[in-house]
């Protein structure tokens, strides 16, 4: 699957304050997802296996290291185990990517999922970095445009109180290979 989204990545100390908005909101809450990605070294972009109780995607894609929001460009292999399949086959997908690509980093998070409508929440506390929250208006369809995902980050950022100075240019996985 390919997906546009425009996206920030902010420190926060007021993750309470958001989840209370969002819960204000109607958001729906997905759940509380333990995360681990593996990032590998590819030629190009950047390829990580997430493996989560919620989520477990194979995620190549392309994004500059800009502060604000930002335009990614993502395709995502849903690494769903089949029926009757042996539930572990996402860590049989994860060897067989360690043994061909170099592992990079790996970080590990807790995250908490919302959404509204076409925008993801995340609010993050992760291994060696801290707390943070994650807007991602999304679009799979080519419905919604670049300018009206920006606009819908843009609402958030500031219904969040999302200080330029909060936010984060950097992938996770960069903050931690620094």
């Amino acid at each position: 699957m390919s997906i546009r989204n425009i996206e920030i990545k902010a420190r926060s100390t007021r993750q309470s304050d958001v989840r209370r908005i969002l819960t204000e909101l109607g958001a729906d809450f997905r759940g509380m997802d333990h995360q681990v990605d593996t990032y590998f070294r590819v030629p190009n972009g950047r390829l990580k296996l997430r493996e989560g109780r919620i989520e477990n995607n194979l995620i190549h894609y392309q994004r500059s290291n800009e502060g604000g929001p930002r335009e990614s460009r993502v395709t995502l292999f849903a690494c769903k185990p089949v029926e009757g399949a042996d539930p572990s086959s996402v860590h049989h997908l994860k060897k067989i990517l360690s043994d061909a690509l170099e592992v990079l980093v790996v970080v590990d998070k807790k995250r908490e999922i919302y959404f509204l409508d076409n925008v993801k929440f995340h609010i993050d506390l992760v291994d060696a970095l801290g707390e943070f929250v994650e807007i991602e208006a999304i679009e799979t369809d080519g419905s919604i445009g670049p300018d009206e995902l920006r606009r819908q980050c843009d609402h958030y950022i500031s219904l969040f109180g999302i200080s330029a100075g909060d936010m984060v240019a950097e992938s996770y996985s960069d903050m931690l290979m620094r």
